[in-house]
């Protein structure tokens, strides 16, 4: 879940009208120009989505774990505050990626301050929706289109929950005649996915030259800059970044783009900017790109919230609300089993090679 960082490649293409709708502007792109890639697509959609509305909760698409339960940004401000302790205590600016309603950095800092940090914060979001609700809750926070103007000034401790699922990834599909780009192009006036004419078996990692006629293999050059110029930033002003979503350790087969609406699986190639657009995050692709520092992870987000400590916040709560106590034993549960969020969604991190481990992952 993320509003589109403002590079994208769509924000390059030509303008259209804007009382079109996401899919009448990429027909009439497609029927002018020819195909578009899967990414171009991605860009396309999901800018138009998040800058339209908030998506989150019963009401809409999906739910993030800060949605279900306290208890995640808490766990998530434990650990960024510890490692900022064993630092020794400089001053630090916080800066989420993608943040929501801003409820996980909300619950973070509450924690956060509890151990004596309270860094400024600072947002890299572009839905004018989603940064209304962010304000609601740290009215102080400082909104950013893009990673290139968080401050320089001191140390980066970084958070990126549900950040780079829905940044845009290209498609590589293997045919008959060797491995083309997945295209997004017309069948009459309906949007469909099919492979180009371009040979890209250079693209495709060696190990999987030689997969089955069908294969797709995924990646994501928006993603790994993003995490290439924060590797940058920390290398240079210290600090620590957090990357928590569902993913594989790559490289890998397998399609994994999917639309979700009404919490509920859907056509990606139906109604453009009306469903949320994903991907699976290759965790290898992220390490590879961070430069410079120091990688642990990734591990099941389940593993490292129990090893954070979820299990006594969890009952330290239900002693202090009674009557919540089930609700929060289910809370704790979601986040945590296996069945759940607890192997799905993993988390890796990325600190300076001066500064500490993060806490949470085994040696």
């Amino acid at each position: 879940m993320v509003a589109v960082n403002a590079s994208n490649p769509w924000r390059a293409r030509p303008a259209l009208p804007d009382t079109l709708s996401v899919a009448q502007r990429l027909r009439r792109l497609i029927a002018a120009q020819g195909p578009i890639s899967i990414a171009d697509y991605m860009a396309a959609a999901n800018t138009h989505y998040y800058a339209t509305r908030d998506p989150l909760g019963a009401a809409g698409d999906f739910t993030t774990a800060p949605e279900i339960s306290q208890m995640f940004g808490e766990l998530i401000g434990v650990a960024l505050a510890d490692i900022w302790h064993r630092a020794g205590r400089p001053d630090v600016t916080l800066a989420e990626l993608g943040p929501g309603r801003g409820t996980l950095c909300r619950d973070a800092c509450a924690a956060m301050a509890r151990a004596g940090l309270s860094p400024r914060v600072h947002f890299v979001e572009t839905s004018p929706a989603l940064r209304a609700r962010q304000s609601e809750l740290l009215p102080d926070a400082v909104h950013h289109d893009a990673v290139d103007s968080l401050p320089h000034d001191a140390p980066l401790l970084v958070v990126a929950n549900e950040f780079f699922d829905a940044l845009p990834i290209h498609q590589l599909v293997r045919t008959d005649n060797g491995w083309r780009q997945v295209m997004v192009g017309l069948d009459g006036d309906k949007l469909v996915a099919a492979p180009g004419v371009t040979p890209l078996d250079d693209q495709v990692p060696p190990s999987l030259l030689g997969a089955p006629v069908g294969s797709i293999v995924e990646h994501s050059p928006a993603s790994r800059a993003i995490v290439a110029a924060l590797a940058d930033r920390i290398a240079a002003q210290g600090g620590a970044m957090l990357i928590i979503d569902y993913g594989y350790t790559g490289p890998a087969i397998g399609d994994t783009l999917q639309a979700v609406r009404a919490h509920k699986f859907a056509d990606a190639m139906t109604d453009p900017g009306e469903a949320d657009l994903t991907a699976h995050v290759d965790f290898s692709a992220l390490t590879n790109a961070a430069r410079g520092l120091a990688c642990v992870g990734p591990v099941g987000q389940g593993d490292w919230l129990t090893a954070l400590g979820i299990d006594a916040r969890c009952a330290a709560l239900a002693a202090r609300h009674p009557d919540r106590a089930a609700e929060l034993a289910g809370q704790r549960d979601r986040l945590v089993k296996s069945d759940a969020m607890g192997q799905l969604f993993k988390i890796a991190a990325f600190h300076h090679l001066q500064w500490p481990r993060p806490a949470g992952f085994s040696e």
